[in-house]
């Protein structure tokens, strides 16, 4: 993934470069684990799988090490993040497009801070929105806050408004990419 120079101290990198291309999708590593799942978390998750989660968002895996982690993220318009916490702080840098968060309208340029088992979502905006998310980790934990079958009727009824607009969406940092 990464070109990297190690110390003499351990495997911690002094100097290390990553390449977006090189990039493994979140599907693909095993560094979140889902904790606390309940038989009502677990079928709200294959619900919503079954209709069109994943065609919503990509995510993948920049770098990596102990004690730090850095990720890409994309969410497509209004896909409905679920509740959720982990087990470390993150930071989230808006790369481009919009996202609310509570009552915050946030874009380009913009973040937020988030701390070990705080719950959070946010909604992307009309065009969607790419997220940079810095952790203090690089092996955390996810877990579903959504306990009840209506949160999930409600994930569920979402993802079913959206995902016909997502087929032809581009991230929003499109509109500012080389011509």
């Amino acid at each position: 993934m990464a070109s990297e120079a190690v110390s003499q101290q351990g495997d911690t990198p002094r100097f290390s470069i990553f390449r977006a291309a090189d990039a493994p999708d979140f599907s693909e590593v095993d560094c979140m684990e889902p904790v606390g799942l309940t038989p009502v978390i677990m079928e709200g998750i294959e619900r919503a799988t079954a209709e069109g989660a994943a065609e919503g968002n990509i995510v993948k895996l920049l770098f990596s090490m102990p004690g730090m982690s850095l990720t890409y993220a994309w969410f497509k318009s209004g896909f409905p993040l679920p509740l959720h916490s982990h087990n470390a702080d993150c930071l989230y840098y808006i790369i481009a497009g919009s996202l609310k968060l509570g009552t915050e309208e946030l874009g380009p340029g913009d973040g937020f801070f988030v701390g070990t088992d705080v719950p959070y979502t946010y909604t992307p905006g009309p065009d969607g929105v790419e997220v940079l998310e810095f952790r203090t980790a690089h092996e955390f934990d996810i877990r579903f806050l959504g306990k009840t079958a209506t949160y999930w009727d409600k994930t569920v009824e979402t993802l079913r408004r959206q995902r016909a607009g997502w087929a032809g969406e581009k991230p929003p940092s499109a509109s500012f990419a080389k011509a």
